[in-house]
């Protein structure tokens, strides 16, 4: 055995920041030494400190963060020496306050993201692995399955927050002898990639818990539907998959039980709206992605018209947990109405950008600032949009608001499949609605008028309103419409897709006015609506902002007060930017 294990995390955003190129300096260096081995992990989730590598030394590890070739050349000579300690390596040690990111946390779904090797069956069965399939399928019954995730109390993590069990149940009861167990890893929110990491980082996991659900309901055929932007995903849940089936865990007559069952991945084209169930299984199908009336629902008729159960990747990220150490194990976290743990993306104005695994019941504070560790470069927060496109915009005075279904559902928001986007007092909410519904207005599938048409509405006024074109009863005729879009959308996309213009309106109905009648943006965003002047009392003349301005709008000698060109000016900022004494003038 080796005396030293190094893993490099080779999740997309750590290979995005350069893993790949350290894992190839350490293999190229320790490649035949006999005292190292080398390997690889998924995502921890402490994105903003890619790329990670652990050193493991025995049962000791330590953590080393934001690595490039010259740590993998330091790291690859001190395990020459067996010298762990040397003065190169310890710039990139990972600080106390950093692991206390994931001390805060409690994780299940994410509980071998970052630890184990993802292409690895024997490192996911020496956690654990397997496990709770094995004892499900030579101890228990489905009916058995089916109450221990009802007293578990665990709801879909998509975003409708659902009864798992009672889905599971409609399936299992449904007549027919073919049905189908389907993943929605169609993850399509911005700043979401929740699903992304769990399959890329743990894509057993996800096997087992759809494997303990197809037994649930009687499924001998399982489909991942995950979108083809995720590549590195798809590498990963393959060879998986190939593994389970050699290890007796996926196929024919599993583990001698008399339950067959097998999977196969289908990659979706990357639209919003088959996140939509029914939608989904148009395109699994075949056809466009286009949401279905319901009833009947796919635990009716759902995939070729059989008998079908849908849940998400985090959901069934969940399932063998629970099966292995008891649903009341799982009910004990949580509040009254939301039990368990839900994981988050946290991007946009924070500090520390990741994945964060909490229990519910923990306050958007908490998240926010305790473990995310507030806003970057000391700014003042100003909302959270949770829920993706179809969610909504909370504000600073609700920072304490419980994280369950209910409450955040109170605020105008949704939990949604748990994106968290953080904005500082630089955000224009009128701009961050305009974004979500140019979104929106996108990805809607077209099948019904109150969705195709009313979201391009909407996308319209607010259009006119960041332009400077604003005009008194837009606002009322936002509110109008988009109640008007909630109550005639067919599917879930159409029917939350007014949630950021109503909370926005709610909360922030001041920067509207503003917007309207003053032609003023009051965070400085929006452009149309902005002006740069020099004060002339500040202006040292130092020609700095003038050399910045790529279309010379920007007069005056060296030592004297500038002048700003409004004619000529693009309001690109730099100028604003560069000034070191304050005299750019912003309003």
């Amino acid at each position: 055995m080796s005396k030293f294990l190094i893993k490099v995390g080779q999740g997309s955003c750590g290979i995005a920041a350069g893993a790949g190129k350290v894992y190839d300096v350490l293999n190229e260096k320790v490649s035949g030494n006999p005292e190292v081995t080398l390997s690889i992990t998924g995502c921890i989730g402490m994105c903003y400190l890619e790329p990670i590598v652990d050193v493991y030394e025995g049962d000791a590890r330590r953590t080393y963060c934001k690595a490039d070739e010259k740590f993998a050349l330091a790291l690859a000579e001190a395990v020459a020496s067996g010298n762990l300690d040397a003065d190169a390596l310890k710039a990139y040690e990972i600080a106390e306050e950093d692991k206390d990111y994931l001390r805060k946390q409690t994780r299940i779904a994410l509980r071998h993201c970052g630890n184990i090797n993802p292409e690895s069956i024997e490192e996911y069965m020496a956690a654990d692995g397997y496990q709770a399939l094995t004892k499900v399928l030579k101890t228990m019954t489905p009916d058995d399955v089916i109450e221990v995730i009802k007293t578990s109390g665990l709801a879909g993590r998509g975003g409708a927050g659902f009864p798992t069990w009672f889905k599971w149940n409609a399936a299992k009861s449904s007549p027919g002898e073919q049905k189908y167990l389907i993943c929605n890893a169609d993850e399509g929110d911005p700043g979401a990639f929740m699903d992304r990491a769990v399959i890329e980082s743990d894509p057993h996991n996800l096997i087992e818990g759809m494997l303990i659900g197809a037994y649930a309901i009687g499924a001998s055929e399982a489909v991942v539907y995950v979108r083809a932007e995720y590549p590195l995903a798809i590498v990963r849940l393959t060879k998986a998959i190939e593994q389970a089936e050699k290890a007796g865990f996926l196929g024919e007559n599993i583990l001698g039980t008399g339950f067959s069952c097998k999977m196969r991945i289908k990659a979706g084209a990357g639209a919003f709206v088959c996140g939509e169930e029914t939608a989904l299984i148009e395109s699994l199908e075949g056809q466009r992605g286009m949401p279905r009336l319901k009833p009947p629902f796919p635990a009716q008729k759902g995939y070729w018209q059989k008998p079908s159960n849908i849940n998400n990747v985090e959901t069934f990220a969940n399932v063998a947990w629970i099966l292995l150490h008891g649903g009341e194990a799982f009910a004990a976290m949580g509040t009254e109405d939301s039990k368990g743990t839900k994981v988050f993306a946290l991007t946009g104005k924070i500090r520390k950008g990741g994945l964060v695994e909490i229990p519910m019941g923990k306050t958007l504070r908490d998240v926010i600032f305790d473990i995310g560790g507030g806003i970057k470069n000391d700014a003042e927060f100003k909302a959270v949009q949770m829920g993706g496109p179809s969610g909504g915009c909370i504000p600073a005075d609700l920072l304490d608001t419980v994280i369950d279904y209910k409450k955040l559902g109170a605020t105008g928001a949704i939990m949604g499949s748990g994106g968290m986007v953080v904005m500082d007092e630089s955000t224009c909410m009128v701009d961050m609605a305009r974004f979500f519904l140019d979104f929106t207005t996108k990805e809607s599938c077209g099948k019904c008028v109150h969705c195709r048409l009313g979201t391009k509405r909407l996308h319209e006024i607010l259009t006119r309103i960041v332009e400077g074109e604003g005009r008194e009863g837009d606002i009322e005729n936002l509110e109008e419409l988009c109640t008007t879009v909630k109550d005639g959308a067919l599917c879930g996309l159409g029917q939350t897709a007014p949630n950021p213009v109503l909370t926005t309106i709610r909360y922030f109905r001041h920067e509207y006015e503003a917007h309207i009648r003053d032609k003023k943006c009051p965070a400085g965003n929006c452009k149309t609506l902005i002006h740069f002047t020099i004060d002339a009392d500040k202006c040292k003349g130092c020609t700095l902002c003038a050399r910045q301005c790529p279309v010379d709008a920007i007069a005056g000698k060296v030592k004297e007060a500038h002048v700003i060109d409004a004619d000529k000016c693009i309001k690109c900022g730099k100028c604003f930017e560069s000034c070191k004494f304050g005299a750019i003038v912003k309003d």
